[in-house]
């Protein structure tokens, strides 16, 4: 397992554990109990724990300094537009299975509709696409797909 997935999983076992959704960390510290890098916390928090994953970072700097991660708390369909928006007009296909990986751990979509929706806007779909299109496109489908499960 890469450290990245381990520092991810570290933050959402913290996340389930505490009673407000929420962690808070210091990062210098935090990066020597994983055995990392400090910038490798900055890497996962900006990458993984985003708006679009559904994710506030709150930091104070200096000497008493924290990160705080709150898990934002929706209601399905509130949920599910939140991450239309999150889109935009262009998805890759990483952020795409980070995406739906979120949505099946947040309940959202189970694995199976979530499996539907990864062939529905896979690369091997899109090879017959214009490079330059691929992202608009599946896009579009994915925001469709999203919006049958309102």
């Amino acid at each position: 397992m890469r450290i990245s997935d381990l520092i991810t999983k570290e933050i959402i076992r913290m996340l389930n554990e505490s009673e407000g959704q929420i962690a808070e960390i210091q990062r210098n510290e935090f990066a020597s109990l994983m055995g990392c890098a400090p910038s490798q916390i900055n890497y996962v928090l900006s990458s993984r724990f985003t708006p679009e994953h559904g994710y506030i970072i709150e930091s104070q700097r200096g000497g008493g300094g924290y990160i705080r991660i709150k898990r934002v708390v929706m209601n399905h369909t509130s949920a599910v537009m939140h991450l239309i928006n999150a889109i935009g007009d262009r998805i890759d296909a990483l952020s795409t299975r980070v995406l739906l990986e979120n949505c099946i751990e947040n309940g959202i979509v189970s694995s199976e509709v979530a499996k539907v929706m990864a062939a529905a806007v896979s690369n091997s779909v899109m090879q017959n696409i214009p490079p330059q299109h691929k992202d608009v496109i599946r896009a579009v489908i994915l925001k469709q797909m999203l919006m049958t499960q309102i």
